[in-house]
């Protein structure tokens, strides 16, 4: 790539192709979804209400298209979302639970209390004293990390979650000398491969299993089995790159996988040790209220700004020369506005559904079309066939909702009486589901917690696709080849 010389007023173009911005991209998404519009004709079915679960559940065989093909309104006509006014409609939408507009101040509000943290100067000094004396043991610190992300996943179904570790956990996996893609495959990465093939994530497996009428935790045995296939293969995977980058940026050609020997300029002292026991004890109190008490996006953001004004007020009666009151209140608006672009592709990642109608089976929309298509394309083939439609079926449909327990309950109803229809067992439909919904959100643009730990790591949407196709690859064909494993022992 060739730039304009020093002394020219004007900017020459860039020659070659680049990828364009994720706003671009989504924004692009959200014109497909326009045009969606005006070539499918809207449906919707019929629900019941279970009453073990409370959900309305979709009846197999109730489609019903509502009307005609319709091209969306560009603007907002009455409770109708149009093209320009979707950004506006799902910045708004949800509740303070969920998307968006919980998942956008979430991001906000955790970006700036992390802003206020940094300011205070512990976090790097920590990182420095740590990396003085353990660069040599990062071989080892990375793969245990990894496992315990992983699990996160698989046992209370950490996804959003992992955008908090991640602020801390990027510049140390960068001090010991790899990149910050390392960090997002360390945190957010592992814990979707934990997801993907959970036993017992109460937010998909269970509500899955749920709706297809299987006792909770039936088949554990093998998802287990997957689970640590998978978390191996990925972190052999994510060390693999890690040390072949590492040595690449440090000139090693001896085969020697560590770095050479260096020491950081520290000032590490008890007040930054205060401000970090502070910090720790915060990610336990979290830790302790996901795990045990339900925590979730209001509940942890809460935890975050309580650790951000703690950490602020030590600084400011033990450490007076880092900063005065309103310098903490200008790295809490610098951290969140950080995370902005994070928070404005969830907006729109939101408004892609309301312009398509909504994700309400019971009510006309073209994301009820699509799913009624993909499920009239899936019945009729063997049973091997069968399976892996689903799984690709799965995967495309999380696109459109990101959701897990979401998803369930819009797929499962229909998935799981196809299934016995085609002679695929309903754990290996909801298996599809696991795996479709799981491992999608590593590649997906309409992830917000993917989006949010890539803005927190500084990593542009184009650099992870790049660097992920080849895990893509592998995570693919590992799922199919689950998927058949599953239909030929009949699981």
């Amino acid at each position: 790539m060739q730039t304009s010389s020093p002394s020219s007023t004007a900017v020459s173009p860039n020659r070659g192709w680049q990828m364009p911005d994720t706003l671009l991209i989504v924004g692009g998404v959200l014109l497909l979804a326009l045009l969606l519009t005006a070539l499918l004709a809207p449906g919707q079915f019929e629900t019941r209400l279970d009453a073990e679960t409370g959900r309305h559940l979709l009846q197999a065989g109730s489609y019903q298209a509502v009307g005609e093909a319709s091209l969306a309104p560009l603007f907002a006509s009455g409770e109708q979302t149009g093209f320009f006014s979707a950004f506006f409609d799902g910045m708004t939408s949800g509740s303070r639970s969920g998307s968006a507009i919980g998942v956008v101040v979430f991001i906000l509000l955790v970006g700036g209390s992390f802003g206020i943290v940094l300011r205070t100067g512990a976090i790097d000094e920590m990182l420095k004293w740590l990396i003085n004396r353990l660069q040599h043991k990062a071989r080892l610190l990375l793969p245990v990390m990894a496992l315990f992300f992983s699990l996160g996943g698989a046992v209370f179904g950490m996804g959003e979650e992992a955008m908090a570790f991640a602020v801390f956990l990027v510049p140390l996996v960068k001090l010991l000398g790899y990149d910050a893609i390392t960090g997002v495959l360390l945190t957010y990465g592992a814990t979707q491969v934990g997801f993907a093939t959970s036993w017992m994530n109460p937010f998909s497996v269970a509500i899955a299993q749920s709706i297809a009428g299987l006792p909770p935790l039936s088949g554990a045995g093998f998802r287990m089995s997957l689970w640590l296939v998978f978390t191996l293969i990925y972190i052999l995977w994510m060390m693999a790159r890690a040390e072949r980058l590492r040595k690449q940026q440090h000139g090693e050609q001896d085969g020697n996988s560590q770095t050479q020997p260096f020491a950081l300029e520290q000032q590490f002292a008890w007040p930054h040790l205060l401000i970090v026991l502070c910090f720790a004890a915060g990610m336990v109190w979290l830790v302790w209220g996901v795990v045990t008490q339900g925590y979730y996006l209001r509940e942890i953001a809460s935890q975050f700004l309580v650790i951000g004004c703690v950490s602020a007020l030590l600084a400011r009666l033990f450490l007076p020369q880092h900063g005065r009151t309103n310098d903490y209140v200008d790295a809490f608006k610098t951290g969140a506005a950080q995370l902005l672009p994070a928070a404005m592709v969830v907006g729109i990642a939101q408004g892609i559904l309301l312009l398509l109608g909504g994700t309400d089976p019971a009510k006309p929309s073209v994301i009820n079309t699509i799913l009624q298509h993909a499920a009239s394309a899936i019945d009729g083939h063997s049973s091997m066939v069968a399976a892996q439609g689903m799984l690709v079926f799965q995967s495309a449909f999380n696109f459109l909702v990101t959701s897990g327990s979401g998803q369930a309950a819009l797929t499962m109803p229909l998935m799981a009486p196809l299934s016995d229809l085609v002679g695929v067992s309903r754990q290996t439909a909801v298996l599809a589901f696991q795996l479709g919904d799981g491992l999608a959100h590593l590649f997906y643009p309409t992830s917000p917690a993917l989006m949010g730990t890539l803005a927190i790591a500084g990593v542009e949407f184009s650099r992870w696709l790049k660097a992920m196709w080849s895990l893509w690859l592998l995570l693919t064909l590992m799922s199919m080849s689950a998927m058949a494993i599953a239909v030929w022992i009949g699981f």
